[in-house]
Formats: structure tokens, C-alpha cells, sequence
């Protein structure tokens, strides 16, 4: 969603759709991963290098969360919020490659394999409650 908004120009109504998408969908993960894993991982932290990792992650979910929260107001999806939309999916980017490359070996040390899958299991029925609660935003209809 975060490419095809960066490719709809300023004005383009699908950009305040995708936002609408966007914002829900990384409100709601971020909501589930700091509860089930960056909690966890933050318990389970053994060395300062960890838990400074973990908090960088935490930083960037509040970044994240500023950002996110420019975009619910409803506005006319024009250039100054193609802008702000741009700096959310490039901190989102950046976050996503710093799990991957570091927070998710800190997990794979810190936590076993089966609770991994527990925290999957949780992940998946949490989701479902906030769906269920919330309501996802309907994808934008397709051009023809």
C-alpha cells in the first residue's frame, strides 16, 4: 500500500483511500507487536545492546505514531499530505529493514522457537479482535 500511495499524485482521491488503509493497518500492528513481542523482547533482554535495539524500535513505532496521526484528520489529500505520507512509508521502510536485520536475530536468541509460535497464535486472534472491533477500511474500488 505505502508504494502505491508514493506512485497517486496530490489530489488523486485513492491516496486519501490507501491513507485511510495505511493508517489502520500499521495502528493495528503496531498496537499488537509493542503488546506480544517488543514486550516480551524487552523482558528477555540480557545485554545493554539489546534493550537499546528494542527501545530504537519502540522510538520509531512512536515516530510512526505521529505520523499515522496526521493522516486521520480527514484531510484533502494534497501535496503537504503526499508528504507526510512519503516520510511515513520511508521511516516504516527503515524500520521494517532494522527488524530484520537486527531485532528478529535478538528474538531468535531471546525467544524459544515454540513461544515464537504462541506469539503467532496471539498475534493472529488479536488481529482478528481489533478486525472485528474496528472494522478494516474497504479497499479502494480499481480503475478501468
Amino acid at each position: 500500500m505505502l508504494d502505491q500511495a508514493e506512485k497517486c499524485e496530490p489530489g488523486d482521491q485513492k491516496l486519501a483511500e490507501l491513507a485511510k488503509r495505511i493508517e489502520y493497518a500499521l495502528s493495528t500492528h503496531v498496537q499488537i507487536e509493542e503488546r506480544l513481542f517488543y514486550s516480551r523482547l524487552r523482558k528477555n533482554a540480557e545485554e545493554e545492546e539489546q534493550l537499546v535495539d528494542v527501545y530504537e524500535a519502540y522510538t520509531e513505532h512512536d515516530v510512526a505514531a505521529h505520523l499515522i496521526a496526521l493522516l486521520k484528520f480527514g484531510r484533502k489529500p494534497d501535496e503537504k499530505f503526499k508528504a507526510e505520507l512519503q516520510v511515513l512509508s520511508e521511516s516504516i521502510k527503515h524500520h521494517v529493514k532494522e527488524e530484520e536485520s537486527t531485532v528478529f536475530t535478538i528474538a531468535r536468541k531471546l525467544i524459544s522457537a515454540d513461544e515464537r509460535s504462541d506469539l503467532g497464535e496471539k498475534w493472529t486472534r488479536a488481529r482478528q479482535r481489533l478486525d472485528a472491533a474496528m472494522g478494516e477500511p474497504k479497499k479502494p474500488a480499481k480503475r478501468k
